[in-house]
């Protein structure tokens, strides 16, 4: 949460600058802005991961089998959640300062629609932060630039598509058709597969994972 701060100070001094320079606010502006806040975002979710990759070595270091306790997909799970908590925060709070009154949404033909949608594109924005975190620090891990190159140019798109609203049928059916496709490319490269979505499901635990189970929990199996 902390780097997507940083992101977000960095964005904001940005745009500072731009505006000053060019004597004028307008929406022109905008579109850039909002490219270089994404841009901004992803480049502290390099910098954490170079955090995480260190504390990970130092971890290994320290353990007696040379292992850190913590997997690097644990870390990506985490930052990746912290990164979407701390945005829909961010996004919904003047949002929710609004909602207090005195107006009155759609009074002037305006959509009546927008609180709902807002907390809807949030928690997509919510759960596209913690896939492109899985993503991002799989893709830094195994040195694939296209996966990088995806999860940059989904968050571009996405940040886009806001410039629509309030079309908001244009905007959030293909953010969250777009969130439903990530997610399924995070559970896959968290190595998950619909063989373990049946046994999860179907509640049964083989031998040898009973037999770790047992061992791990310090039982003796009957």
């Amino acid at each position: 949460a902390f780097f997507w701060l940083l992101s977000l100070l960095a964005a904001s001094l940005l745009w500072s600058v731009a505006v000053q320079l060019s004597g004028r606010e307008d929406a022109a502006l905008l579109p850039l802005g909002a490219a270089a806040a994404v841009l901004l975002q992803e480049l502290c979710r390099f910098a954490c991961f170079k955090m995480f990759k260190k504390a990970d070595e130092g971890l290994a270091t320290l353990s007696e089998d040379g292992r850190s306790p913590i997997s690097l997909r644990r870390m990506a799970y985490v930052s990746g959640l912290s990164f979407g908590i701390i945005s829909g925060v961010f996004s919904i709070t003047n949002i929710l300062a609004g909602s207090a009154g005195p107006g009155t949404v759609g009074i002037h033909g305006d959509s009546p629609y927008y609180f709902i949608t807002s907390a809807f594109l949030t928690m997509a924005l919510v759960l596209l932060h913690t896939f492109w975190g899985i993503i991002f620090f799989d893709a830094c891990e195994r040195r694939r630039a296209r996966g990088l190159g995806l999860v940059v140019g989904s968050h571009l798109l996405t940040s886009g598509l806001t410039f629509l609203n309030p079309w908001y049928e244009a905007s959030l059916g293909p953010i969250f058709i777009l969130t439903l496709c990530t997610g399924l490319w995070a559970f896959k490269t968290a190595g998950g597969s619909f063989h373990n979505i049946l046994k999860c499901l179907s509640c049964k635990q083989e031998p040898e994972g009973q037999a770790m189970l047992y061992s791990a929990l310090q039982v003796p199996p009957e």
